[in-house]
């Protein structure tokens, strides 16, 4: 299928038939063509609208608008900016905003819900949810031709809006939202729990995924849901960590179910409502980086797995990932698209990686479209660790990242940056495809956040696929999480390091803040509460009691604590076989369990003067012919004007947030580092256009029709990369006519 167009054709196509059929020839003469303009009138609505999250329930990102064409793309223009005014330092808006019938619906950095003229960017309402927390990467919507529906996600809650009104629907769930922390089989009270990419809509269902904790603290299970929308109730759920007596269970320890979290789709889904087909890309079990305590290869986790849309029964699943401990999670919702193969047109589903890769699988059963090979890998040296022996790697077609960061990918931008990288690449563990973590760090490559990032892929009718990809080298490093001198550095350690870092510095590239010298920004009473409650992309940690939330406080703010806990006589910073013993005793004790390892965070392999390691490119747009599997073509994404007036061919940029291809031939795409938004032709790859925006796009685009005029819209949010924060969503279009 071709998305929503295609679901509109063959609906067109079956009623044709049927009046063929059924309707006598003097009265088909008058009901044929009556028949026909109703459908045309109601494509052209369908094509003008952007009314779904990515484009189409298929995740195509694709727009059958033809009138920016790559020979007048050159001359679009700002046709209205829209300031939401709630941006702060390091937030971002990550919203692919909906567009339905000349009317806007998109989120501010705050997470507030608003409603715009779509030709004039005029507010028309908005909405404040009760209890924001995180980001937001889009919103639901749903009609039954009376009432319209905004299903949002904030935080843990679900919220049904009026699309008319800003006003939440008191007939859905609560007063107007659902809980999602309830009726997960456990208690997960304080866990964070982030509804950040909207659900999908199949008839009256919206199948919801959500956001968990991925570190070494406890995490709540990410069992899929699916809510009426109209009263909020549960009307099905699917165990993505597999209790007794299911398919999965064998491949978990016994009580795994009861304790392990994560296994959650963050990313979003797609639907193939003609086949009642739901499309789930399920990430990684906590903790990501260490798996001794759930030995196995942990299905559903790393899986593409498919529901029957009504009932959530499984119909099939692929892993990619066995017993996953590199974050190797699916980072987009999966294409929906048609392949040709020996003149045959076959469903097809598509889901592009963190590792740079593309599998492609027969939509209907699973049976991949191109080879797939099992490669042995290398086995973990960290106590406890059981790694998978083999995993799987698709042959074609070939990666879009760079898979091996060996000596010859070092950069020689200046000698002394080649030297600085040389020098501590020959201190961390020698680089292949699957390497475990380590102690000494080891390096990912691509990075946490691909290859592939949420952004996710589009593709055309012909069965064509546009990804930009990241080529950024970052290093996991691991260590003893039972190392500390007293409870608010062991606090500290087991939830902290991970974004913050081991030395409180935290992360400028992932606009992660320093908490060195918090205690003269914030009184002690106000990090508590960031602490409990959370604050723009961080999480709450209410599940810590209240003397591990005032102990870590306290270690943050640099005052004098009580001595930890005592530990093993064993003082190396390796843990001593005494630990590794009392943890595997405590094995049979119900409840979550700390592990033995935490890890120093996730950290960019970066050269002294801040550039990437590795040579270039460091940012791509590629296209992929799924047909055969063969490239169309590749070309950077981004560039850094310093090093343009060097002399250095453009390098591309780390980037974040997805294409959209259009059928008049031109692809749209914001991501880059550089804060521009660009247009490039679909068939050749060769930039036709690139704008200043006033803070970085990091979301993906939007593109519909009003009033006879194409408009391309992107959020402006910033606020990652080190960039600047921002709270404007800018439309283009070409010059109205005089």
């Amino acid at each position: 299928m071709r998305g929503e167009r295609a679901t509109y054709l063959a609906t067109r196509e079956a009623g044709v038939y049927l009046t063929r059929m059924l309707t006598p020839l003097p009265l088909r003469r008058l009901v044929l063509p009556a028949y026909l303009s109703f459908f045309a009138c109601a494509a052209a609505a369908a094509d003008r609208n952007w009314p779904v999250y990515l484009g189409d329930k298929a995740g195509s990102h694709f727009s059958t608008l033809d009138q920016i064409t790559p020979e007048n793309v050159s001359r679009l223009e700002v046709a209205w900016t829209f300031n939401a005014g709630d941006a702060t330092e390091q937030t971002q808006i990550q919203c692919n905003p909906l567009v339905i019938d000349g009317v806007l619906y998109g989120t501010t950095p705050r997470l507030k819900v608003f409603a715009l003229d779509a030709a004039t960017g005029k507010e028309l309402w908005r909405f404040t949810p009760a209890e924001p927390n995180g980001v937001n990467r889009g919103l639901a919507y749903w009609t039954n031709g009376d009432e319209k529906r905004i299903l949002f996600g904030a935080g843990k809650w679900l919220h049904a809006i009026d699309a008319k009104t800003g006003k939440l629907f008191e007939d859905f769930g609560d007063k107007g939202r659902v809980d999602l922390s309830q009726g997960l089989d456990r208690d997960v009270t304080g866990l964070a729990i982030q509804a950040n990419t909207p659900g999908v809509v199949y008839r009256d269902l919206i199948v919801m995924g959500m956001r968990l904790g991925e570190g070494p603290a406890p995490a709540a299970p990410g069992h899929i849901r699916a809510y009426n929308v109209r009263t909020g109730k549960l009307v099905w759920k699917f165990h993505t960590l597999p209790q007794p007596g299911e398919p999965g269970y064998e491949t978990w320890p016994e009580d795994a179910y009861q304790r392990v979290g994560g296994v959650n789709v963050w990313t979003g889904m797609t639907v193939d409502e003609e086949r009642g087909l739901v499309f789930c890309p399920v990430g990684s079990a906590t903790f990501d980086f260490w798996g001794g305590d759930r030995v196995g290869d942990n299905l559903y986790a790393n899986c593409l797995l498919v529901l029957d849309a009504a009932t959530g029964k499984r119909v099939w699943h692929y892993q990619f990932v066995k017993h996953d401990i590199w974050d190797r999670d699916p980072p987009a919702p999966p294409n929906l698209l048609t392949v040709t193969r020996d003149g045959k047109e076959i469903p097809a589903v598509a889901q592009v990686t963190k590792s740079g890769h593309v599998f492609v699988f027969h939509r209907e059963t699973g049976e991949p479209l191109f080879p797939i090979e099992e490669i042995m890998v290398p086995t973990s040296d960290l106590a406890g660790e059981v790694t998978a022996p083999t995993q799987r790697v698709p042959v074609k077609p070939k990666p879009f990242a760079r898979q091996l960061f060996t000596a010859e990918e070092i950069t020689n931008r200046t000698p002394e940056a080649r030297r600085a990288v040389l020098e501590r690449f020959a201190r961390l563990r020698p680089h292949m495809m699957f390497q475990p973590p380590s102690r000494e760090g080891t390096i990912i490559f691509p990075g946490f956040d691909g290859g592939a990032e949420w952004g996710g892929a589009a593709v055309d009718p012909h069965g064509i696929l546009y990804v930009n990809s990241n080529e950024m080298p970052w290093v996991l490093a691991m260590i003893d999480a039972s190392g500390a001198t007293s409870l608010g550095q062991q606090v500290y350690l087991q939830n902290c390091t991970g974004c913050h870092g081991a030395n409180r510095e935290g992360n400028v590239a992932a606009s992660i803040p320093s908490l060195v010298g918090v205690e003269q920004r914030l009184t002690r009473e106000e990090t508590f509460e960031v602490v409990t409650k959370g604050r723009n992309v961080m999480p709450p940690w209410g599940f810590l009691s209240e003397a591990q939330r005032h102990a870590v406080v306290g270690f943050i703010r640099g005052e004098a604590e009580s001595p930890a806990p005592a530990r093993s006589n064993d003082q190396e910073e390796k843990v001593s076989e005494e630990q590794w013993t009392t943890y595997v005793s405590d094995q049979d004790k119900p409840g979550f369990r700390e592990p033995p390892f935490t890890h120093t965070g996730y950290n960019r392999f970066l050269d002294p003067d801040g550039y990437p390691a590795v040579r270039p490119p460091w940012g791509t747009l590629n296209a992929i012919d799924l047909n055969t599997g063969e490239y169309v073509w590749t070309t950077t994404l981004g560039e850094l004007p310093e090093l343009t007036a060097q002399g250095i061919p453009p390098t591309g940029t780390e980037n974040y947030g997805g294409p959209v291809v259009t059928a008049g031939g031109v692809i749209f795409i914001g991501a880059s580092k550089d804060e521009h938004f660009r247009a490039f032709d679909r068939k050749t790859g060769r930039e036709l256009w690139k704008t200043k925006l006033p803070a970085g796009g990091y979301a993906t685009p939007s593109t519909y029709e009003v009033n006879g005029r194409q408009f391309v819209v992107i959020a402006c949010g910033g606020g990652k990369m080190g960039t600047k924060s921002g709270d404007a969503y800018v439309a283009f279009a070409l010059p109205e006519r005089k």
